[in-house]
């Protein structure tokens, strides 16, 4: 009987730590190959729901209106608003001072301020009234000359015609007369048309007086603000806007060339009015309500005075656009210059130096918006 023995070749040692390591690694590879596929994956997964998250917080949010915005920057830039109405002040006086040292006065008087001779003539049918006024600017260089058109029922039924020469001159207003006939192809007989003088002392006897019942108005004005409130500053601060509001509207009727007649004295005499109302509202809502922040105080007044400016400009606006008088149609013009100024002088100027005085005053300044 034979006897097989079979040897094993025994595992070497080397080769046995080498399959470990080899198996080991392998497993260390895997882990590391899915903690970084884990760790990407949460990643990705804590970025979206950041993202997620920050779209919703955003979403959330809602837009402020603007009216709020628009609010919020009146209330806390009152500082940096009052810099519009002082430009503008500053830039009207300059006209103002301009104005004079070309033409001698601080306006542009009409016939009616400083003398001279109104022709009207009625008319079956139109003419060109600025061919018209062309010749007799041509012929009469050193006077003005202005001609307006007078309508009836959508119609023009004449014209007007003021020039500033001297009224006691019979020659004179006699050749115009002539130019005027031969203009028109009119006769032009005596009862055909209608002649005004107005010597240049009456003129200039008017405007003295009409500017002295400004100056009166103006210091009664100022009385009964200081009876009213009982302090000199806030009297002296309505005044400011009110006499800022009338400079700024003068500047600007002296650009446009307006030539102010006694209509447009009595617009400026009813400016004042206006002017004076709305800050009058200002000054009694910040001075008196002294329950409420200065804030709501502002805003009070300012829904109020609005209101009750842009209802008289719309009235004021109206009245320009269908009349047909040249008289009602400057003093239109020049109560619409007056009233937005009055929105800049009122709202920007008089809020922003009052508010400043009563923080003074009251050793406190409220927190913004």
């Amino acid at each position: 009987m034979h006897t097989t023995i079979t040897f094993l070749k025994p595992l070497s040692f080397s080769s046995t730590m080498e399959e470990n390591t080899h198996e080991k690694h392998d497993e260390d590879h895997h882990k590391e190959s899915h903690e970084e596929h884990h760790g990407d994956q949460n990643k990705e997964h804590h970025k979206e729901t950041h993202e997620t998250h920050h779209e919703e917080h955003h979403e959330e949010k809602p837009k402020e209106p603007i009216l709020k915005r628009i609010k919020r920057f009146y209330i806390n830039n009152y500082k940096k608003l009052l810099i519009i109405p002082n430009i503008i002040l500053v830039l009207a006086i300059l006209q103002i001072i301009i104005h004079v040292s070309m033409t001698g006065d601080f306006l542009n008087k009409g016939v009616s301020l400083k003398g001279g001779i109104s022709i009207t003539v009625p008319l079956d049918q139109g003419i060109d009234t600025d061919a018209l006024k062309q010749q007799l600017a041509l012929t009469y260089p050193n006077n003005d000359v202005s001609i307006r058109e007078i309508s009836s029922r959508g119609r023009v039924v004449g014209f007007s015609l003021d020039i500033d020469v001297d009224p006691s001159n019979d020659g004179t207003t006699n050749a115009i007369i002539d130019e005027i006939r031969s203009f028109t192809n009119l006769e032009l007989n005596k009862g055909e048309y209608s002649l005004e003088t107005i010597g240049s002392s009456l003129g200039s006897s008017f405007f003295r007086e009409t500017f002295r019942s400004i100056l009166l108005a103006f210091i009664f004005m100022a009385v009964v603000v200081m009876l009213y409130f009982r302090k000199l500053v806030p009297a002296l601060i309505v005044i400011l806007a009110v006499v800022s509001d009338i400079i700024a509207t003068l500047a600007v009727v002296n650009l446009l060339g307006i030539k102010l007649s006694t209509g447009g004295i009595a617009a400026f005499l009813m400016l004042i009015g206006y002017s004076v109302d709305t800050d009058m509202l200002l000054s009694t809502r910040m001075l008196k309500k002294q329950g409420l922040s200065m804030h709501d105080r502002i805003m009070g007044a300012l829904k109020t005075g609005l209101l009750m400016t842009i209802t008289t400009i719309i009235a004021v606006t109206t009245a320009l656009v269908f009349t047909q008088s040249a008289v009602i149609k400057q003093i239109m013009t020049i109560l619409l210059i007056g009233l937005i100024f009055d929105l800049i002088f009122t709202w920007f100027q008089n809020m922003g130096v009052l508010r400043l005085y009563l923080e003074k005053k009251e050793g406190r300044t409220e927190n913004e918006l």
